[in-house]
């Protein structure tokens, strides 16, 4: 069988990365996290000082330092930077408040939308992001939009901060989160926004196995 792709947009928090996940293990296809590819360019940001708005110096990370990615254990990527795994960096508050600005810029979007298509040729995948219905794998399959409320997306958020040892005000992380909506919907390249035939889940109020049964059948309606 060719490759088949599903793609999950969505902004912050909505609970994408999960529901890829598990939709990915049931299927028994690759879950491809593309949040995490820009987190490693955020966490080179965040380790070496870099201003993650200077689109010289974040295309001159990319050209300085090695970064791999591997499937893990569970399913998802493993990210690697100059040969170390950073995976489990990559949700700090240091490095989640540098992603919207570092995937901004066209050099780095282009870098990871070259490495997103080569997994999609590859494998068949569960991709999530911003762009992936738009932008990345246009002729995907089956097309996600999952959203929430901000204050639901929020509380996700606090309650990962917090599995991780960080405490941070709620109403701290709704500014954050709206600011973030407001930056990856309005930025000139690839911004967030739902595809036309993507189908439009809200996940407030509904739990990751409802999501991901709704878009299991939407799976079994579109791939034969």
């Amino acid at each position: 069988m060719m490759p088949v792709s599903i793609a999950i947009d969505g902004p912050a928090g909505a609970g994408k990365s999960t529901v890829a996940r598990m939709v990915a293990k049931r299927l028994n296809w690759m879950y491809v996290d593309t949040g995490a590819m820009y987190r490693a360019i955020a966490f080179l940001c965040a380790r070496s000082g870099v201003d993650p708005e200077d689109a010289q110096e974040v295309e001159a990370i990319l050209q300085q330092h090695e970064i791999e990615f591997e499937e893990g254990s569970d399913g998802g990527l493993r990210v690697f930077v100059d040969g170390s795994d950073v995976t489990d960096h990559l949700r700090d508050p240091d490095v989640s408040s540098l992603v919207s600005a570092v995937a901004a810029h066209g050099a780095v979007r282009d870098r990871l939308t070259e490495w997103q298509r080569a997994f999609a040729k590859r494998y068949s995948v569960v991709m999530d992001g911003r762009d992936i219905g738009t932008v990345v794998l246009p002729n995907a399959a089956v097309k996600v939009f999952l959203t929430a409320q901000p204050e639901e997306r929020a509380r996700r958020r606090q309650s990962e901060f917090l599995q991780q040892g960080f405490h941070v005000p709620l109403d701290e992380i709704v500014q954050s989160v709206i600011e973030r909506d407001r930056r990856d919907s309005e930025r000139e390249i690839a911004p967030l926004r739902q595809a036309e035939d993507a189908v439009r889940i809200d996940s407030t109020n509904k739990t990751v196995e409802q999501i991901v049964d709704q878009i299991l059948q939407l799976v079994a309606a579109h791939v034969r």
